[in-house]
Protein backbone atom coordinates (compact mmCIF):
# COMPACT_ATOMS: atom_id res chain seq x y z
CA UNK A 1 0.00 0.00 0.00
CA UNK A 2 1.70 3.51 -0.56
CA UNK A 3 2.27 5.94 2.03
CA UNK A 4 0.76 8.75 -0.19
CA UNK A 5 -1.93 9.83 -2.18
CA UNK A 6 -2.43 12.91 -4.18
CA UNK A 7 -5.04 15.43 -4.20
CA UNK A 8 -6.06 14.73 -7.55
CA UNK A 9 -6.12 10.85 -6.69
CA UNK A 10 -8.15 11.41 -3.93
CA UNK A 11 -10.61 13.35 -6.03
CA UNK A 12 -11.21 10.94 -8.34
CA UNK A 13 -11.56 8.02 -5.66
CA UNK A 14 -14.16 10.45 -3.96
CA UNK A 15 -15.80 10.94 -7.27
CA UNK A 16 -16.43 7.18 -8.43
CA UNK A 17 -17.70 6.71 -4.99
CA UNK A 18 -15.36 4.02 -3.18
CA UNK A 19 -15.37 3.92 0.22
CA UNK A 20 -12.90 6.25 1.77
CA UNK A 21 -12.88 7.23 5.21
CA UNK A 22 -11.12 11.00 5.59
CA UNK A 23 -9.04 12.28 8.36
CA UNK A 24 -8.35 15.51 9.58
CA UNK A 25 -5.80 15.67 12.38
CA UNK A 26 -5.08 19.62 12.60
CA UNK A 27 -2.58 19.66 15.17
CA UNK A 28 0.68 21.76 15.79
CA UNK A 29 2.64 22.93 18.26
CA UNK A 30 1.96 25.66 20.34
CA UNK A 31 -1.88 25.95 18.54
CA UNK A 32 -4.67 24.74 20.63
CA UNK A 33 -7.08 25.77 18.27
CA UNK A 34 -7.16 22.82 15.64
CA UNK A 35 -11.01 21.82 16.17
CA UNK A 36 -11.72 25.68 15.16
CA UNK A 37 -9.71 25.57 12.42
CA UNK A 38 -11.26 22.17 10.75
CA UNK A 39 -14.88 23.83 11.25
CA UNK A 40 -13.72 26.82 9.18
CA UNK A 41 -13.12 24.29 6.02
CA UNK A 42 -12.16 20.77 5.88
CA UNK A 43 -12.53 18.06 2.89
CA UNK A 44 -15.92 17.54 2.39
CA UNK A 45 -17.08 14.49 4.83
CA UNK A 46 -13.55 14.33 6.66
CA UNK A 47 -13.87 13.81 10.83
CA UNK A 48 -12.05 15.61 13.03
CA UNK A 49 -9.41 13.90 14.77
CA UNK A 50 -8.08 15.80 17.88
CA UNK A 51 -4.26 14.30 18.57
CA UNK A 52 -4.26 15.35 22.09
CA UNK A 53 -6.75 13.51 23.14
CA UNK A 54 -7.44 10.30 20.48
CA UNK A 55 -4.23 10.07 19.38
CA UNK A 56 -2.35 10.21 22.80
CA UNK A 57 -2.56 9.38 26.64
CA UNK A 58 -2.45 12.15 29.05
CA UNK A 59 1.26 13.25 29.70
CA UNK A 60 3.28 11.08 31.80
CA UNK A 61 7.12 11.60 32.76
CA UNK A 62 7.49 8.29 32.03
CA UNK A 63 6.63 7.98 29.03
CA UNK A 64 6.69 11.55 27.45
CA UNK A 65 3.87 14.23 26.36
CA UNK A 66 2.19 12.53 23.97
CA UNK A 67 2.62 8.55 24.99
CA UNK A 68 0.76 6.50 22.65
CA UNK A 69 -3.13 5.54 23.63
CA UNK A 70 -3.98 1.69 25.07
CA UNK A 71 -5.24 0.38 22.03
CA UNK A 72 -8.74 -0.31 23.36
CA UNK A 73 -8.83 3.45 22.89
CA UNK A 74 -7.58 4.28 19.62
CA UNK A 75 -9.72 1.57 18.54
CA UNK A 76 -12.76 3.22 20.47
CA UNK A 77 -11.92 6.35 18.45
CA UNK A 78 -11.31 4.70 15.34
CA UNK A 79 -14.83 3.17 15.53
CA UNK A 80 -16.26 6.59 16.52
CA UNK A 81 -14.34 8.24 13.25
CA UNK A 82 -16.25 5.65 11.45
CA UNK A 83 -13.16 3.39 9.78
CA UNK A 84 -14.31 0.01 9.10
CA UNK A 85 -11.98 -3.16 8.55
CA UNK A 86 -11.83 -3.04 5.06
CA UNK A 87 -12.14 1.00 4.91
CA UNK A 88 -9.38 2.93 3.13
CA UNK A 89 -8.46 5.70 5.14
CA UNK A 90 -6.80 9.26 4.30
CA UNK A 91 -5.25 11.54 6.61
CA UNK A 92 -3.77 15.13 6.28
CA UNK A 93 -3.43 17.99 8.49
CA UNK A 94 -2.55 21.99 7.19
CA UNK A 95 1.20 21.21 8.34
CA UNK A 96 2.88 18.93 5.71
CA UNK A 97 1.35 15.78 7.62
CA UNK A 98 3.93 16.51 10.44
CA UNK A 99 0.07 15.70 12.12
CA UNK A 100 -1.26 13.32 10.46
CA UNK A 101 1.53 11.10 9.93
CA UNK A 102 1.00 10.41 13.79
CA UNK A 103 -2.58 8.70 12.83
CA UNK A 104 -0.67 7.25 9.95
CA UNK A 105 1.76 5.28 12.21
CA UNK A 106 -0.73 4.18 14.59
CA UNK A 107 -3.16 2.64 12.09
CA UNK A 108 -0.32 0.98 10.02
CA UNK A 109 0.86 -0.14 13.69
CA UNK A 110 -2.59 -1.45 14.66
CA UNK A 111 -2.14 -3.57 11.84
CA UNK A 112 -4.46 -1.47 9.42
CA UNK A 113 -2.26 -1.64 5.80
CA UNK A 114 -5.19 0.99 3.99
CA UNK A 115 -4.15 4.29 4.59
CA UNK A 116 -2.44 7.01 2.99
CA UNK A 117 -1.28 10.71 3.45
CA UNK A 118 -2.70 13.49 1.27
CA UNK A 119 0.30 14.71 0.03
CA UNK A 120 0.55 18.27 0.44
CA UNK A 121 -2.16 17.98 2.79
CA UNK A 122 -4.54 20.74 2.77
CA UNK A 123 -2.66 22.81 1.18
CA UNK A 124 -2.58 20.76 -2.08
CA UNK A 125 -6.07 20.54 -1.78
CA UNK A 126 -6.67 23.90 -1.80
CA UNK A 127 -4.02 24.17 -4.86
CA UNK A 128 -5.95 22.27 -6.93
CA UNK A 129 -9.16 24.23 -6.57
CA UNK A 130 -11.06 21.41 -4.91
CA UNK A 131 -14.31 22.12 -2.78
CA UNK A 132 -14.00 22.51 1.52
CA UNK A 133 -17.12 21.96 3.33
CA UNK A 134 -17.36 23.62 6.99
CA UNK A 135 -19.34 22.59 10.17
CA UNK A 136 -18.68 19.21 11.83
CA UNK A 137 -19.31 16.03 10.48
CA UNK A 138 -21.16 12.96 12.22
CA UNK A 139 -20.04 9.55 10.66
CA UNK A 140 -22.35 6.69 11.14
CA UNK A 141 -20.09 4.17 13.82
CA UNK A 142 -17.43 2.15 12.36
CA UNK A 143 -16.65 -1.51 13.55
CA UNK A 144 -12.52 -1.86 12.88
CA UNK A 145 -10.57 -3.81 15.35
CA UNK A 146 -7.39 -2.93 15.71
CA UNK A 147 -4.40 -4.67 17.36
CA UNK A 148 -0.80 -3.36 17.98
CA UNK A 149 2.88 -3.91 17.31
CA UNK A 150 3.07 -3.92 13.46
CA UNK A 151 5.48 -1.49 13.55
CA UNK A 152 8.86 -1.33 15.13
CA UNK A 153 9.36 1.00 18.07
CA UNK A 154 12.22 1.27 20.66
CA UNK A 155 12.13 2.02 23.91
CA UNK A 156 14.59 4.20 26.45
CA UNK A 157 17.09 1.37 26.97
CA UNK A 158 16.89 0.65 23.67
CA UNK A 159 17.55 4.55 22.58
CA UNK A 160 20.46 4.25 25.06
CA UNK A 161 22.38 2.04 23.18
CA UNK A 162 20.82 2.37 19.93
CA UNK A 163 23.84 3.44 18.44
CA UNK A 164 26.69 1.40 18.85
CA UNK A 165 24.98 -0.95 16.33
CA UNK A 166 22.90 1.24 13.93
CA UNK A 167 21.44 4.89 13.53
CA UNK A 168 19.32 7.33 15.61
CA UNK A 169 18.03 10.24 14.17
CA UNK A 170 17.11 13.28 16.01
CA UNK A 171 14.17 14.22 13.76
CA UNK A 172 13.56 17.54 15.90
CA UNK A 173 14.58 21.14 14.68
CA UNK A 174 18.76 21.59 14.07
CA UNK A 175 18.43 24.46 16.88
CA UNK A 176 16.62 21.92 19.56
CA UNK A 177 19.61 18.68 18.35
CA UNK A 178 22.26 21.77 18.93
CA UNK A 179 20.83 22.64 22.71
CA UNK A 180 20.83 26.04 21.51
CA UNK A 181 17.20 26.21 22.87
CA UNK A 182 14.65 23.74 24.04
CA UNK A 183 11.07 25.96 24.96
CA UNK A 184 9.24 22.70 26.41
CA UNK A 185 11.54 19.70 27.74
CA UNK A 186 13.24 19.96 30.86
CA UNK A 187 16.76 19.55 29.40
CA UNK A 188 18.30 20.85 26.26
CA UNK A 189 20.21 18.90 23.66
CA UNK A 190 19.86 15.51 21.65
CA UNK A 191 20.61 12.13 22.95
CA UNK A 192 24.04 10.76 23.38
CA UNK A 193 25.02 9.12 19.46
CA UNK A 194 21.91 10.65 17.48
CA UNK A 195 22.38 12.64 14.03
CA UNK A 196 20.23 15.79 13.26
CA UNK A 197 17.88 15.04 10.85
CA UNK A 198 14.91 17.79 10.60
CA UNK A 199 11.80 16.22 9.68
CA UNK A 200 11.11 19.50 7.63
CA UNK A 201 13.97 18.47 4.67
CA UNK A 202 11.36 15.47 4.05
CA UNK A 203 9.27 17.91 2.48
CA UNK A 204 9.56 20.83 -0.65
CA UNK A 205 8.42 24.29 -0.35
CA UNK A 206 5.32 23.28 -1.31
CA UNK A 207 4.65 20.74 1.44
CA UNK A 208 4.69 17.75 -0.25
CA UNK A 209 7.12 14.69 0.03
CA UNK A 210 10.31 15.33 -1.75
CA UNK A 211 10.42 12.46 -4.34
CA UNK A 212 11.03 8.72 -3.14
CA UNK A 213 14.80 9.24 -5.21
CA UNK A 214 15.44 12.63 -3.35
CA UNK A 215 14.43 10.97 -0.26
CA UNK A 216 16.77 8.59 -0.56
CA UNK A 217 19.66 10.62 -1.53
CA UNK A 218 19.06 12.33 1.71
CA UNK A 219 18.90 9.59 4.21
CA UNK A 220 21.80 7.76 2.28
CA UNK A 221 23.43 11.10 3.31
CA UNK A 222 22.87 10.92 6.88
CA UNK A 223 24.53 7.30 7.13
CA UNK A 224 20.72 5.35 6.24
CA UNK A 225 21.51 1.85 4.48
CA UNK A 226 19.91 -1.18 3.86
CA UNK A 227 22.14 -2.93 6.49
CA UNK A 228 21.99 -0.23 8.76
CA UNK A 229 18.95 -0.24 11.64
CA UNK A 230 17.85 2.82 11.88
CA UNK A 231 15.41 4.59 14.91
CA UNK A 232 13.54 8.05 14.97
CA UNK A 233 12.61 10.22 17.64
CA UNK A 234 12.17 13.65 18.20
CA UNK A 235 10.25 15.63 20.82
CA UNK A 236 6.96 13.60 21.80
CA UNK A 237 7.26 11.33 19.10
CA UNK A 238 4.73 12.99 17.00
CA UNK A 239 6.87 14.30 14.39
CA UNK A 240 9.04 11.67 14.70
CA UNK A 241 6.16 9.46 13.00
CA UNK A 242 6.47 11.70 9.61
CA UNK A 243 10.48 11.00 9.13
CA UNK A 244 9.15 6.94 9.41
CA UNK A 245 6.82 7.62 6.90
CA UNK A 246 9.93 10.01 5.01
CA UNK A 247 12.02 6.77 5.08
CA UNK A 248 9.45 4.34 4.03
CA UNK A 249 9.02 6.29 0.59
CA UNK A 250 12.82 6.27 0.42
CA UNK A 251 12.37 2.33 0.84
CA UNK A 252 13.50 2.18 4.11
CA UNK A 253 12.23 0.35 7.52
CA UNK A 254 12.96 2.85 10.89
CA UNK A 255 11.79 1.95 14.04
CA UNK A 256 9.77 4.96 16.74
CA UNK A 257 11.25 5.82 19.63
CA UNK A 258 7.77 6.97 20.98
CA UNK A 259 8.61 8.29 24.06
CA UNK A 260 11.42 10.52 22.22
CA UNK A 261 12.88 13.43 24.03
CA UNK A 262 10.64 14.16 26.34
CA UNK A 263 10.76 10.87 27.89
CA UNK A 264 13.94 10.71 27.74
CA UNK A 265 15.23 13.85 29.01
CA UNK A 266 12.68 13.58 32.36
CA UNK A 267 14.85 11.12 33.64
CA UNK A 268 18.09 12.23 35.43
CA UNK A 269 19.64 9.05 34.65
CA UNK A 270 20.11 9.45 30.93
CA UNK A 271 23.13 11.82 29.86
CA UNK A 272 21.94 14.89 27.44
CA UNK A 273 25.17 16.06 24.76
CA UNK A 274 24.80 19.45 23.22
CA UNK A 275 26.48 20.41 19.70
CA UNK A 276 26.13 19.26 16.08
CA UNK A 277 28.06 16.04 16.87
CA UNK A 278 26.59 12.74 17.85
CA UNK A 279 28.03 12.44 21.22
CA UNK A 280 28.81 16.20 21.45
CA UNK A 281 30.85 19.06 21.84
CA UNK A 282 33.97 17.14 23.85
CA UNK A 283 33.86 14.14 21.68
CA UNK A 284 33.75 16.81 18.77
CA UNK A 285 36.66 18.61 19.82
CA UNK A 286 38.98 15.41 20.91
Amino acid sequence: MDTLLDAAALKERLKAGKRTVLLDVRWALGDPHGREHYLRGHLPGAVFVDLATELAAPADPRRGRHPLPPREQFEEAARRWGVNNDDVVVAYDDSGNMAAARLWWMLRDAGFGSVHLLDGGLAAWRAAGFELASGPEQPEPGDVTLGDGAMPAIDAGEAASWSRHGLLLDARAGERYRGEVEPIDPRAGHIPGAVSAPTSANLAADGRFLSPAELRARFEALGVGAGVATAVYCGSGVTAAHEVAALEIAGFRAALYPGSFSEWSTDPSNDVVTGTAPYGQEAASR
